[in-house]
């Protein structure tokens, strides 16, 4: 952990700090020194493989957005509020936000002109938003409100009188506990708004308060909103909102940093924390509100698409100041020339060139005769050959583009290298230091990398892959990328890219229904998106009923409610029997949460009460009505031998990414034998269908089963011996 901090402060310090020291001076306690001061949680790491292949080498936070680092804007932001403390989580590629952070304007410690008091960097080895959170929260680091926002958040937003309003809702009523600020896009198509999953809030307008959280996903046949009676009731004043922006921008409490803590089914902020604490408003009783704002700016970089998107509104000047040419980091030179042209220093252009509007040029970067460049955003050091056109593209730094050659909508990274005569078509990627031979035409969508990748299945170091002659050309360097993420069969993925179309998927137009009695088909995705073709949107396995989240999620903890209040599961059994019917839900869906459920109790009992993973599986399994529940409910009446691997795999899955999953594995196995819930040929069956798979099997699935390779030796011996004792009888 990376630390900076001054002891005191001037007026750099922001808003937050001088009304601290003005509290202070007029007697008050030191206490409310504190909580006047603006505390920030700045999420480095988005958790996400949106932006793969170039987030295989470098943090996303670090990607170029106009030539500036997507996390300067964020810095930016959090200055103007007023922040005093920041907190930088990171995951992927700690050391290179460690050394820019340490390096920049903004680390206390070696820069005199920090606007804050201190700036501490978090290394982190969490999987998800809510494992950050979680992790924090132990930490003990937070002692009052704070803002919680992502490393690739653009805003120019004023939060005085979110911040105002927010504190006043707290010192009202202690159980309001977070504030979203959201941005009007309006009814009408807006370039920052998510594209394919529609966000729909529901809101109190007379309260600010956010009653309900759904996500939408154009497969959908039907656009239902499932709302709770019981609000309509309470609430006769309702807006349905689905023109909103989420710029991913909470003022927090202590408070939500306890409710993470307490869930740790919670992984990503909206579909599963918000939903989920406003879904157990009766059990928990914390309110979320909203600050909606029409004027100012907001957005994330949150995918390709949006990295588009608020690239045209930086240029656009939207975003003022946040603009090239306000030289948001040291060295920078732009200024803004006639016909929207940003241009640094140094920069040399033929004369029968033509540098048209909405076109940024780095430091020392040379265009030949007769090139076209528009709509693009160029690095520094690039070197453009002669008759070169590029149009509506992103260039990063220090990449060649040789004489004739076309890049259209694409992004190609740092040191790359294009050759002659090459066309590089719409939405193609082509990452650091790929080198395109001559002549070469780069299909659209295509991704290409010269990332080290571990050999499949493979331990160990990192090693370099060959080059791809069919992807790069003859002396050409790189391969196309394909993430192994992509064969997840746990959801059907749709999201957004550069270039949006759903014209081909034959999408229903209906309009969100207000209310009913049946649910939508869930939001879909997991917490690692596994998008990120520049220019299609897909569906990775076709199975939409896997994907129902809402029903996973509210009966898993309901389950896990009881598993850890140690009641009746016969009681349970009635709710989760209820989401059942009203969800639809499929067989495979109810062993899956009843799978996570039991799991998510086991691990919760090893890693956070110290108890043997034995020990633990016979006390949850062992609850009055557990056994029956399983084999009815989970195994089902007829309790087939593919019903039973399912329900195995379920469980697999779920340990493969919790610390203590193969030993849980090994023990739950176990006590399902010993309770007649699971049959030995079940087991074997799915021993046997995993070694099967060879190198092809997924590394963390491989390695939570290895534990149990004891359990199934045994069963295996006990198998052989049977046999060995009917053929006896037999002679």
């Amino acid at each position: 952990m990376s630390h900076a901090q001054k002891s005191s402060k001037g007026a750099g310090g922001g808003k937050a700090a001088a009304k601290g020291k003005k509290a202070a001076g007029g007697g008050k306690k030191v206490e409310d020194e504190r909580e006047e001061s603006l505390q920030a949680v700045l999420l480095a790491d988005s958790f996400e493989t949106r932006f793969n292949p170039f987030t295989l080498e470098a943090p996303r936070c670090l990607l170029p957005l106009a030539n500036t680092p997507l996390i300067e804007y964020t810095l930016e932001f959090l200055a103007m509020s007023g922040v005093a403390d920041v907190y930088i989580y990171c995951g992927a590629h700690t050391a290179e936000v460690e050394r820019y952070i340490q390096a920049s304007k903004w680390y206390p410690l070696t820069s005199p002109a920090s606007p804050f008091n201190s700036l501490e960097i978090i290394k982190t080895t969490a999987r998800s938003v809510g494992d950050a959170l979680r992790d924090l929260d132990a930490r003990d680091l937070i002692s009052g409100d704070f803002l919680l926002v992502h490393g690739d958040l653009v805003s120019n937003l004023p939060i005085d009188a979110a911040l105002a309003a927010h504190r006043a809702r707290r010192i009202a009523d202690k159980n309001a506990i977070m504030t979203m600020i959201l941005r009007s896009g309006g009814l009408g198509p807006h370039r920052t708004k998510s594209q394919g999953i529609t966000p729909v809030f529901v809101v109190d307008p007379t309260k600010n308060r956010c009653l309900h959280y759904e996500e939408m996903h154009p497969l959908q046949a039907n656009k239902y909103v499932n709302i709770d009676p019981e609000l309509i009731s309470t609430h006769p004043e309702m807006e349905i909102r689905t023109d909103l922006i989420d710029c991913g921008i909470d003022i927090c409490t202590p408070d939500v940093l306890a409710l993470w803590a307490e869930s740790f089914d919670y992984e990503v902020p909206r579909r599963h924390f918000l939903h989920g604490v406003l879904k157990d408003y009766e059990l928990n009783g914390k309110t979320i509100h909203t600050e909606i704002v029409e004027d100012h700016y907001a957005a994330r970089v949150a995918n390709l698409q949006s990295y588009e998107a608020i690239s045209k509104d930086v240029l656009g000047r939207w975003t003022y100041p946040l603009v090239p040419d306000s030289n948001l980091v040291v060295g920078q030179s732009y200024k803004f020339e006639r016909g929207g042209l940003f241009k640094e220093n140094g920069v040399a252009l033929a004369r029968t060139c033509k540098a048209g509007k909405n076109t940024v040029l780095g430091k020392d970067t040379s265009i030949g005769d007769a090139s076209v460049v528009t709509n693009s955003i160029i690095g520094r050091r690039c070197q453009i050959g002669k008759n070169v056109t590029i149009k509506n593209a992103f260039i990063w730094d220090d990449v060649v583009v040789a004489d004739g050659s076309t890049v259209d909508r694409a992004i190609i990274a740092s040191e790359a290298v294009v050759g002659r005569n090459c066309t590089i078509q719409s939405g193609a990627l082509l990452s650091f230091g790929v080198r395109i031979a001559d002549n070469k035409v780069v299909k659209s969508g295509l991704r290409v990398t010269r990332a080290k990748r571990k050999p499949e299945g493979a331990e160990g170091e990192t090693k370099v892959v060959p080059s791809q002659t069919e992807v790069v050309g003859e002396g050409g360097e790189g391969y196309e990328f394909q993430d192994d993420e992509e064969s997840d069969d746990e959801a059907s993925v749709f999201h957004t890219n550069l270039v949006y179309s759903t014209a081909h998927l034959n999408i229903s137009s209906e309009s969100i229904s207000t209310f009913s009695s049946e649910i939508s088909a869930a939001s879909i995705g997991e917490p690692r998106s596994r998008t990120t073709s520049f220019t299609g949107s897909i569906s990775e396995d076709g199975d939409l009923e896997s994907s129902n989240e809402t029903f996973h999620h509210d009966a898993v903890a309901g389950l896990y409610d009881a598993l850890k209040e140690g009641g009746d599961i016969d009681a349970a059994k009635l709710e989760f029997m209820g989401l059942r019917l009203s969800n639809n839900a499929s067989d495979h869906q109810i062993r899956r949460a009843i799978a996570t459920a039991f799991t998510k109790r086991i691990s919760q009992l090893v890693e956070s009460e110290k108890m043997e993973a034995s020990k633990a599986a016979a006390q949850a399994l062992g609850l009055a009505g557990a056994e029956k529940f399983l084999k009815e409910v989970a195994i089902g009446t007829d309790g087939s031998e593919d019903d039973q691997v399912d329900f195995i795999i379920c469980l697999q899955k779920d340990l493969a990414h919790r610390a203590s999953g193969a030993v849980i594995l090994a023990a739950m196995s176990q006590r399902l034998y010993q309770m007649e819930v699971l049959e030995e040929e079940a087991y074997l069956k799915w021993w046997q269908d995993a070694e099967a798979l060879g190198e092809q099997e997924d590394k963390e699935m491989k390695r939570v089963r290895e534990k149990t390779k004891v359990f199934i030796d045994w069963l295996e011996e006990a198998e052989a011996e049977s046999s060995s004792d009917e053929d006896e009888d037999s002679d």
